[in-house]
């Protein structure tokens, strides 16, 4: 039983191409995200659940994250959607477009887990390497 986490990339034509940093902003929101997704705030700190074992490992010991991509929103969506179907934490982002995209509010990643590697192989598996 290992504990994994998958940050999947919108990877966007030539024409509507990201800059690598921001590429790289991007899958940072949706790592922290996911993490943060299963937080809470109580008397002004923020409260991670260490008692979840995938969680536990993930942060006390070896990190381990792997970056895929898929090529459309829809893809992306549904990645979100089986991973909280199937109980793991996951976070969807939305670039509010100021920097890139005209303007235009415009998905670009998942996070998903920290959790169960073989639950998240499951979702997110079949998916190229970045």
């Amino acid at each position: 039983m290992g504990s994994k986490q998958v940050i999947v990339m919108k990877k966007f034509p030539k024409a509507r191409n990201m800059r690598t940093g921001k590429y790289i902003a991007q899958g940072a929101h949706a790592s922290l995200g996911a993490l943060l997704s299963l937080s809470s705030i109580e008397d002004d700190k923020l409260i991670i659940p260490l008692n979840n074992p995938f969680i536990w490992e993930w942060i006390t010991g070896r990190f381990t994250k792997v970056t895929c991509y898929v090529e459309t929103d829809e893809d992306l969506v549904f990645i979100h959607n089986s991973a909280k179907l199937a109980g793991i934490p996951s976070s969807l982002i939305t670039d509010a477009g100021l920097t890139e995209f005209a303007g235009v509010p415009t998905l670009t990643a998942v996070g998903v887990g920290p959790d169960n590697e073989e639950l998240i192989n499951k979702i997110t598996g079949h998916l190229p390497l970045f």
